[in-house]
């Protein structure tokens, strides 16, 4: 469990390195966020904060990848 801005760091650099991660759960209180693998998208590690600043950082996405559709 991570809080505050390590968690927002933590999924910056995630993502940086190109590696996915999707919300997993939302409950109004706290996020949930699982950490997967660049080559399959299996999960590795999990986020999860009840700081207002990884919520504000996710701003309504619930992956990093890109919506195609």
């Amino acid at each position: 469990m991570s809080d505050g801005a390590d968690a927002v760091t933590r999924l910056q650099r995630w993502e940086a390195f190109g590696a996915p991660w999707q919300l997993v759960d939302d409950d109004g209180r706290r996020v949930t966020v699982a950490l997967c693998r660049c080559d399959g998208g299996e999960e590795v590690d999990r986020l999860t904060s009840a700081d207002p600043a990884l919520r504000a950082f996710l701003d309504g996405r619930t992956s990093s990848v890109a919506d195609e559709g």
